[in-house]
Formats: C-alpha cells, sequence, structure tokens
C-alpha cells in the first residue's frame, strides 16, 4: 500500500487548505487513517483520526478548525483546514492502520507502532502571520 499527500502550500492566517492522501495498492478497507503534524526539531503528532466506522477525534490545537472526511470509493483521505494559524505550520503526513487487529482510536492518533503500519511522504503547510 502507498500513501501520498498533496494540496499542502502557504497561505495566510485565517485562510483554509484541504489537504488529500490517496491510498494506491489497496486491497482492504483500513481499520483507521490519520493525520499528523511535525514541525522541525519537535515529534511527530497527531492531529486527526478516523476509524472504519466513521468516528473521529482531534486533537485540542485543531478542534474545531480542521475536519478529517474520508471517500472509500475513491481510497481518498481528506483534512480540511480553516482558520490556519501559525502555529499550524509543519510537515503533515498522512497515516492508516490496515493490517492486524484493529486499533484503537487513540492508538491511531497517537502513531502507536502496533497500530499505524503505512505513511506517507508528507506535504508541507506553511501560515504566515
Amino acid at each position: 500500500v502507498y500513501l501520498e499527500e498533496s494540496g499542502g502550500g502557504s497561505v495566510q492566517a485565517g485562510g483554509s487548505l484541504r489537504l488529500a492522501c490517496t491510498a494506491s495498492g489497496v486491497a482492504t478497507i483500513s481499520h483507521c487513517m490519520a493525520w499528523f503534524r511535525q514541525v522541525p526539531g519537535q515529534e511527530r503528532n497527531g492531529i486527526a483520526v478516523t476509524d472504519s466506522d466513521g468516528r473521529t477525534t482531534y486533537a485540542d490545537s485543531v478542534k474545531g478548525r480542521f475536519t478529517i472526511s474520508q471517500d472509500n470509493a475513491e481510497n481518498t483521505l481528506y483534512l480540511q483546514m480553516n482558520s490556519l494559524k501559525p502555529e499550524d505550520t509543519g510537515m503533515y503526513y498522512c497515516a492508516a492502520a490496515f493490517y492486524g487487529m484493529r486499533p484503537t482510536m487513540y492508538d491511531c492518533l497517537t502513531g502507536a507502532p502496533h497500530a499505524i503500519d503505512t505513511w506517507g511522504q508528507g506535504t508541507q503547510v506553511t501560515v504566515s502571520s
């Protein structure tokens, strides 16, 4: 399975971006898919996750501003980002759990090694003040 992110770019504070993550080589629906954000010198942190039942969970830092969704027919995961802030700047990664037992939403959001088995290469988002 291969995940490819798109939609990153530069935007002013208050603006919006929509990220997409397309999965190829997929033969099954994932247990969960998530978006992570990483700033240079810091750990990669989960910001939004959705599971095969359509449930969603968000990090407090993006709650109310970001929306995660997925189109199973197109094998694509989205992240709609509104009211962007400079602190949202970072590399955004898509990740998924396709194999093994179904992990918890918490494990997906935290990127636990036993949960997440597939990562994308990332797309850069830069928010200027």
